[in-house]
């Protein structure tokens, strides 16, 4: 009985801490690209996050932002998750070589 439920307990723990870690790191990157956001607008501190695309193997984050509360639409961005830098001139060299054309004209309804 025991050679059955320990590894089946331990494969469970394991994927517990596997997939838990990586929804925490996940969420702390919206956290980053809220407070890269915030210094650069502060009139708005809380932002809504959409279409948001991973590229060059995680090392920047490509999407559209809106101030919480705000009747704009939304707006591009690149964020570097290396320097934490945060990109919201579409015509910036950071934006065009990391964001494709298509994830700046998604639909963001």
């Amino acid at each position: 009985m025991f050679l059955l439920v320990i590894p089946v307990m331990a494969s469970a723990a394991l994927g517990a801490l596997i997939f838990g870690s990586d929804a925490m790191s996940d969420s702390g990157v919206d956290a980053d690209i809220q407070r890269a956001l915030a210094d650069q607008i502060p009139a708005s501190r809380l932002f809504e996050l959409r279409n948001l695309q991973e590229v060059q193997y995680g090392y920047g984050i490509c999407g559209s932002y809106r101030a919480i509360g705000a009747d704009d639409g939304y707006a591009s961005f690149f964020y570097d998750t290396i320097n934490h830098k945060i990109v919201r001139d579409v015509n910036a060299q950071a934006f065009t070589s990391n964001c494709s054309l298509s994830a700046i004209c998604r639909d963001t309804q």
